[in-house]
């Protein structure tokens, strides 16, 4: 069996591109899901899979996560991965359809976990929103504050790989990826036609889908009105060779494979070899 890919909200789970992609198995909130139910949905995981890796966004509420410390903690398992993202919602989702497709290749699960970090850089995350006077989450100047204000204004706003925020209509266009891509938009309460009419040909996209806005994003974005959209990879070939060409490591404190310079279970950095020895 494929390594279990998990989430902590259904409308992460973008639909299959092939029909080898598994879906994801849900996490629910502890409103949702008392503890007990949650140890035992765990343990038929672990048992039917091997290993879990649980992915959630970093703006994910705090009862939530602990939750998932804690069913991890009560099993005293070292097969779950529990992976904080620093992505908005809707490029969380493509991260977990992108991991969903890697499931099912010849990786470990140490490698699979580990390559969020890596898959994560090329996925090109942000939103059209009409203020930002209420987002915290990508830096904003006094004066862009300020102009947010004024009626019918628009920005653009990259948050991951690196972020960056533009004035809609101003001339500047957000740094967008040197290679092919398939963008993700999802629709707020916005009627712009901005990112796919302006940013999509700017960016040189290979193809534009629509899908659902992820409930978290107005709260993320720190607005409903808005337009989020996700630029990254769809060709699992594109991601597995990414994946194949960076060399394998063995965490030195729980033995998983990994690759990188972090262990995807327990978090551990990658120990470099002592100088004078060769990496063993």
């Amino acid at each position: 069996m494929p390594t279990a890919i998990a989430v902590t909200s259904a409308d992460l789970v973008l639909p299959p591109t092939d029909h080898q992609t598994p879906t994801a198995a849900l996490l629910p909130s502890p409103d949702a899901q008392p503890l007990d139910a949650a140890i035992a949905d765990m343990q038929v995981l672990v048992e039917q899979h091997g290993y879990v890796v649980a992915l959630y966004p970093a703006s994910l509420p705090a009862r939530h996560e602990h939750r998932l410390h804690t069913v991890r903690a009560v099993l005293e398992s070292d097969r779950i991965a529990l992976l904080r993202l620093d992505l908005p919602p809707l490029g969380v989702a493509v991260l977990v359809r992108q991991l969903r497709q890697l499931s099912v290749c010849d990786f470990s699960a140490g490698v699979i976990a580990s390559a969020a970090r890596l898959l994560s850089h090329y996925v090109y995350a942000g939103a059209l929103l009409n203020t930002v006077a209420r987002l915290d989450r990508v830096p904003v100047s006094l004066r862009t504050h300020a102009k947010s204000w004024v009626p019918g204004s628009q920005f653009g706003v990259l948050a991951n790989p690196a972020p960056q925020l533009v004035k809609v209509g101003t001339g500047e266009q957000l740094a967008g990826p040197e290679f092919g891509t398939h963008l993700m938009v999802a629709r707020g309460q916005s009627a712009s036609e901005w990112v796919t009419e302006s940013l999509a040909p700017a960016w040189r996209v290979q193809g534009v889908v629509e899908g659902a806005l992820p409930g978290e994003s107005p709260r993320w974005w720190g607005t409903a009105k808005l337009v989020e959209f996700a630029a990254f990879l769809p060709d699992i070939s594109v991601l597995y060779q990414l994946v194949a060409s960076v060399r394998r490591e063995m965490c030195s404190w729980c033995g998983m494979d990994l690759i990188g310079d972090r262990c995807g279970f327990c978090a551990a950095p990658l120990v470099p070899p002592e100088p004078g020895r060769g990496a063993a």
